[in-house]
């Protein structure tokens, strides 16, 4: 049984400035888009000079940079929404304060999505081809942000089996070893769903099923892994004993699979 490791969430301190590990995971995330988005550059259709022309590094910054607020606005509006809207509904400026915590990963993805139908209505590009672009990038910035979870000791997993080797005791959890859940979405919502994605976008598939395997990939993985993630206590397990977390990956999983057929029938290709 092991215990996780008290690490400190403060990385750096710079005089009055104090740097957290946290927010250095969500640097590396921006990073790992940057790069992964300027080798997206040298494949079709992003290379093809057809009208309105190809992709360049500005169009990388520009929507790492929408995509950011996206994820900012939409990750705490959807916790707000999702997880305590009474709540919030009685303390409205309260959703401002985005330093106490919440944020939702789905509410970002919608925040996501406003930012590519605005980045491609302003560049005049098809909105599907702007998202099988993001998709691939996406999920090493999820990785990333799962490893500063688990440096916080936050979102810990439900109790497990004392003889699972990598059964763990989180401080501020008791003394009962549970999941390393962050450890299980790192390396199904990050490492492997990257690499599934990264390896059908080379295949040059119809354009917006990149997207619709995004979806899928996220919504079938992060499913899974919440049944070894501890339910918010304020919430528990709900309707026919799912988390939150599930039954927000059910839409996710069903639009994956509708855009896919759909994406199917057109003659576009990617």
């Amino acid at each position: 049984m092991l215990i996780h490791p008290s690490i400190d969430p403060v990385a750096l301190h710079l005089g009055p400035v104090s740097i957290h590990w946290y927010g250095i995971t969500y640097l590396a995330a921006f990073g790992f888009f940057m790069w992964l988005g300027s080798r997206r550059l040298r494949k079709a259709p992003f290379s093809d000079s057809a009208s309105p022309g190809p992709w360049v590094y500005r169009d990388v910054e520009d929507i790492l940079f929408l995509g950011v607020m996206g994820v900012v606005l939409g990750g705490r509006l959807g916790y707000c929404l999702f997880y305590k809207p009474l709540y919030y509904a009685a303390h409205p400026l309260e959703i401002l304060a985005v330093w106490q915590g919440g944020m939702s990963f789905h509410g970002g993805m919608l925040g996501v999505i406003a930012a590519m139908a605005w980045f491609a209505h302003s560049r005049k590009r098809a909105f599907w081809q702007v998202a099988d672009f993001v998709a691939p990038c996406v999920p090493t910035g999820l990785a990333a942000g799962r490893i500063g979870n688990f440096i916080n000791g936050e979102l810990w997993g439900r109790v497990a089996d004392p003889t699972l080797p990598w059964a763990m005791v989180f401080r501020g959890a008791g003394d009962a070893p549970r999941h390393p859940s962050q450890i299980y979405q790192f390396l199904l919502e990050g490492l492997l769903l990257f690499v599934l994605l990264w390896w059908y976008a080379s295949s040059r598939p119809k354009q917006g099923r990149v997207a619709a395997a995004f979806l899928l990939g996220y919504g079938v993985f992060r499913f899974i892994a919440e049944f070894f993630r501890e339910p918010d206590a304020h919430l528990g397990l709900l309707s026919l004993g799912m988390s939150m977390g599930q039954w927000l990956c059910l839409p996710m999983i069903v639009a994956g699979v509708l855009l896919w057929v759909w994406a199917g029938s057109r003659a576009v290709r990617a």
